[in-house]
């Protein structure tokens, strides 16, 4: 992998950040940098607040306490009109893809530069095509999403997410449901495009033994915490038990297999009592 360009100023800061939803904390007291330039991997067990990490950048969500800064920019305290000309620099790329399923793939990409700029259909194609031509599909320009393979669509809902050439993309769960050969075009194609277009992509998955091959910084978010920060050969090396039983997949240990509750005995006494 093509080492990238370092800069001082971290691409975003996640700083003292708390969330909580429904009465739960997400996050608390979370701090975390995110380098500019590279491919940063968010891992941790479920409900850990990956996705939502995601959303605190796109201002989707507010933390009730700390800041989020993307590039200088505190995300929390835009206004609705800044907020969306913020989100122009950022693409996005969901689980599902998210494509409209009665437009064409040449339709699909286009929409974001019809919306956002003045650019005439003339450049609006050329945009297109060249989007289409990264992803390997511009041969599928003319066709629906519904004629395409699950992976296909993960591409094209790739190209749209670039339609409008931004500094940061996020990926939430990039790799759900690919075959191996699909995840291989998708570990490529991530990595390949931020190398060449110069910008930070943030990636959100459980596949811990693609994130060698994908990111050069992997973080361990757990119980509200960031709970290691390093290289994924590093994290893959740790001694830290939850590290250790995250990347190796262990059934038990910091993190429970069995939710809280009180002991089966007392449980089985206490439903007998309760039909006697």
């Amino acid at each position: 992998m093509t080492e990238p360009t370092q800069t001082d100023q971290p691409a975003i800061e996640f700083e003292d950040l708390t969330l909580i939803l429904g009465g739960r904390t997400i996050l608390d007291g979370l701090n975390l940098s995110i380098p500019q330039g590279q491919v940063t991997a968010l891992m941790g067990p479920s409900g850990a607040g990956k996705t939502t990490l995601l959303k605190l950048i796109t201002g989707q969500l507010k933390p009730d306490k700390g800041r989020v800064v993307v590039n200088g920019v505190v995300v929390n305290e835009l206004n609705s009109k800044a907020l969306n000309q913020f989100r122009k620099n950022v693409g996005v790329l969901l689980q599902n893809g998210a494509l409209f399923t009665d437009l064409t793939v040449f339709d699909n990409i286009a929409l974001p530069l019809r919306e956002h700029t003045d650019l005439d259909e003339s450049l609006i194609r050329r945009v297109v095509l060249l989007k289409l031509h990264t992803v390997g599909l511009r041969g599928a320009a003319k066709l629906y999403p519904r004629e395409l393979s699950g992976g296909m669509n993960r591409r094209i809902a790739m190209a749209r997410a670039m339609a409008l050439d931004p500094g940061l993309m996020l990926y939430d769960e990039p790799f759900a449901g690919l075959d191996p050969i699909s995840m291989g075009i998708s570990l490529r194609l991530i990595r390949q495009v931020n190398e060449a277009l110069g910008m930070t992509s943030i990636v959100v998955t459980h596949d811990v033994h693609e994130v060698t091959k994908l990111a050069h910084l992997a973080c361990i978010i757990a119980n509200g915490h960031l709970i290691a920060s390093a290289s994924p050969h590093d994290l893959a090396e740790s001694e830290e038990p939850l590290v250790r039983q995250f990347m190796q997949g262990l059934p038990d240990g910091p993190v429970a297999f069995h939710y809280p509750a009180k002991s089966l005995s007392d449980d089985l006494l206490g439903q007998g009592e309760q039909h006697a």
